[in-house]
């Protein structure tokens, strides 16, 4: 009996198997083109959905913007409920952010961004000012694609995936669609998906590509000319705005897009014959950037396909034929996923700036003869694009009978060497202290073959500089440096009388200094060298008599950071240690002692952990000086916010500083749903600390206590924090700050 039915089954599957290779053969040939629609794109799953459900192959495919992803993934071999889970488990907010995390910057570059918080991207070139060709240089653009398709090798032709696969993309220079059949997928979606302006343009085969929305945004033609007897079009494009809609800048020139596209998209719409399916999710009124509403889109790409169901069931093949379809794309699929078991035997470094294959690739640190994973990868990666001077850092593979050759490519900023940095701050406490700065510097990079830096600074408002630094590794890896330094310093106190009166305190004076540096990690220097000072000072309202000083020596610094953020830190430590030893010469009217030796200490830490949404962070200032004479011009301040809350900015001067702080923040923003991505802290402090005399002893018991509470957030254009604060004497100040470092 057993025999029997081991006899039946046999002759049932010898038979059902031919017959469904007989269908496949004679079945039409079904494309599949999915338009772009931003964060709409999710609508596309739940066509895929369906198409499955219905056993419905899909022979050939091509896609414009998010219809080149998904598509390009299905193209891949993914299922839709593979791309489902990838696509909504990606974080796609982090794409429109090309910032490097303060944590993995050096020590210089860490120190450059804390003072200069507009992000612009400018620079000087060839006798002209330049910027890159998008708000976005699509670096993490990149890699969350990469991070969908995984490793995956470059293709001599898309039509060796497991469904051939085109993506459109525009050229910006003819304003022609462009299709993009074969090289890396990952360069095709991102060609595709840079929306002009927002995203640099993709240079690729001698033309600067950009969304190919503007050219073609649901590219029927394409996959006619592939050899789709049948069309399955999916039109996920925006509705145009009604006229009481349009107001402002940015709703003309989203209508103007949205026209651009829709033309496009309508053209293709007259090539769609009576076989072909039209399916139109009801997502025009839905954002394009705002990743959110992607499961709403998802469910109207369920909800349209379904609706043309009865039409799309006549493309059904059977159970045998298409599981026999997804069995032969996931054989496909082997083909490029397979070897991602190969051992790394080389390396190639395809290096299109001045810096050192050496430092590329000591950053890079992955070692040949093993099995390298993606995540490993993504970390090299951005190792690399943290010495924050390439445009664009990504890896490609040639796999050989060897093993896998990896493919390092690294490409220099656009708009470099040299580079405009800017810097702004306001402060106001509502009452008689309202402070606006602003930083400029103009830094030129690679002026040596070791990439030495010329950094020229001017800091405009309440204090006023202008100074030069000349920075030089000694070295091919960058470890050992020289620094040369020039500058004018125009330092500002506004001190309170014994009457209450206010007087300003001026110091002018000149600096000048060289030293000797080690990089003892990416993210620490130790540093010595000579230093001197000449100046004088000046206060208005006593006198108009400008005593003069001059200060020489040496010094020593000690430096780590390791800080992800300068002002609202979560993890992380910042430590500095410096020492001077200065010979000090003052003008007789300044003191009884005009020739002095004095000896400076100083020593500044931050540190930060944070558990969910709250944190905590600790602060510590100790600042001492050892002299014989009664007066000295080096001197510290204190007050304003987390500085003595209750006080004014800098009303405290002396030169001697003692400040410890507690701080505890709760991140509001992970508590929205739908909020920017910005933190928002609610944040309290508690505060010890004072400013003594020379040669005063430091007594405890001088300590002023204070506190704040506050709100705060870490905008693109720097911190901003807004609240109050309160000394144990009575002082009372409420504050508002924005764009400054505190």
């Amino acid at each position: 009996m057993i025999n029997k039915a081991v006899f039946y089954f046999c002759l049932l599957l010898a038979t059902n198997v031919p017959m469904a290779l007989a269908q496949e053969a004679e079945r039409p040939k079904i494309g599949l083109v999915l338009s772009g629609g931003g964060a709409k794109g999710a609508a596309h799953i739940g066509v895929l959905e369906t198409l499955e459900k219905n056993n419905i192959p899909v022979d050939y495919i091509a896609g414009t913007s998010i219809g080149a992803y998904v598509a390009g993934m299905y193209a891949l071999g993914y299922d839709a409920q593979e791309i489902k889970t990838l696509m909504f488990s990606t974080d796609w907010a982090l794409g429109y952010s090309d910032i490097i995390p303060r944590k993995d910057l050096s020590f210089e570059d860490k120190e450059l961004r804390d003072k200069y918080n507009l992000p612009i991207k400018a620079g000087y070139k060839d006798n002209k000012v330049v910027t890159p060709g998008g708000v976005l240089i699509g670096q993490t653009m990149a890699m969350l694609l990469k991070s969908n398709t995984n490793l995956v090798r470059e293709f001599d032709s898309f039509d060796e995936l497991a469904i051939p696969y085109r993506a459109i993309a525009a050229d910006l220079e003819t304003g022609n669609a462009v299709v993009l059949d074969k090289g890396s997928i990952v360069t095709a979606m991102k060609a595709s998906a840079s929306v002009p302006g927002a995203l640099d343009p993709v240079s690729l085969n001698g033309k600067i590509l950009v969304d190919g929305g503007v050219a073609n945004n649901m590219p029927v033609d394409i996959v006619k000319a592939m050899g789709a007897d049948i069309i399955i079009a999916v039109d996920i494009g925006a509705s145009l705005a009604k006229k009481e809609d349009i107001n402002g800048t940015l709703a003309v020139m989203g209508q103007l897009s949205t026209i651009l596209t829709a033309k496009t998209t309508e053209y293709q719409k007259t090539l769609l014959t009576p076989r072909d399916i039209l399916i139109r999710p009801d997502v025009g009124e839905m954002s394009t950037t705002d990743f959110e509403i992607m499961p709403d889109a998802y469910k109207m790409g369920l909800l349209a396909a379904s609706s043309a169901e009865p039409r799309l069931k006549q493309l059904s093949v059977s159970d045998t034929a298409f599981t026999q379809y997804q069995e032969n794309k996931k054989e496909e699929r082997k083909a490029w996923l397979n070897p991602l078991e190969n051992v790394v035997t080389k390396i190639v470094v395809n290096n299109a700036s001045k810096v050192d294959d050496d430092i590329i690739l000591e950053k890079f640190d992955i070692a040949t003869g093993q099995v390298v994973t993606w995540p490993e990868i993504k970390a090299g990666i951005d190792r690399v694009y943290s010495l924050n001077v390439f445009e664009r850092v990504d890896v490609e593979f040639d796999d050989t009978e060897d093993g896998r050759v990896l493919q390092l490519i690294t490409k220099a900023k656009s708009w470099g060497p040299n580079f405009f940095h800017l810097g702004l701050s306001i402060e106001d406490d509502f009452d008689d202290s309202a402070v606006l700065s602003v930083d400029l510097a103009y830094v030129m990079t690679d002026i040596t073959d070791n990439g030495g830096v010329w950094k020229n600074e001017v800091s405009l408002g309440w204090e006023r500089s202008i100074g030069t630094e000349l920075f030089l590794p000694m070295d091919d890896e960058q470890h050992f440096f020289t620094r040369s330094r020039a500058a004018f310093i125009n330092d500002k106190w506004r001190l309170s009388t014994d009457t209450g009166a206010q007087q300003e305190l001026l110091k002018r004076y000149v600096e000048a200094g060289f030293g000797f540096g080690y990089k003892h990690t990416d993210f620490g220097i130790v540093e010595i060298g000579a230093l001197g000072e000449r100046g004088y000072l000046e206060n208005q309202s006593i006198s108009s008599d400008k005593p003069d000083f001059t200060s020489y020596g040496g010094y020593f610094r000690f430096a780590y950071d390791t800080l992800d953020n300068i002002n609202f830190p979560t993890q992380g430590n910042r430590i500095t240690f410096d020492v001077k030893y200065l010979e000090d010469s003052y003008d007789p009217r300044l003191t009884t002692m005009p020739d002095d030796t004095s000896v400076q200490y100083s020593i500044n830490w931050r540190g930060a952990i944070s558990v969910g949404n709250s944190s905590l962070v600790g602060i510590m200032m100790y600042d001492k000086i050892e002299n014989d004479s009664d007066f000295t011009v080096h001197v510290k301040e204190l007050g304003g916010f987390l500085n003595l809350s209750g006080y004014a900015k800098d009303s405290l001067v002396g030169p001697y500083r003692f400040l410890s702080a507690l701080l505890y923040q709760y991140d509001l923003a992970r508590e929205v749903p739908g909020s920017s991505g910005l933190p928002l802290y609610l944040g309290g402090s508690v505060e010890a600390g004072n400013v003594w005399p020379i040669n005063m002893r430091v007594d405890i018991k001088d300590l002023i206590y204070s506190g704040s509470l506050y709100l705060g957030t870490d905008t693109p254009v720097g911190p901003a924090a807004l609240g109050v604060g309160v000394a144990d004497d009575g002082n009372v100040t409420v504050f508002i700050s924005l764009g400054k470092n505190w």
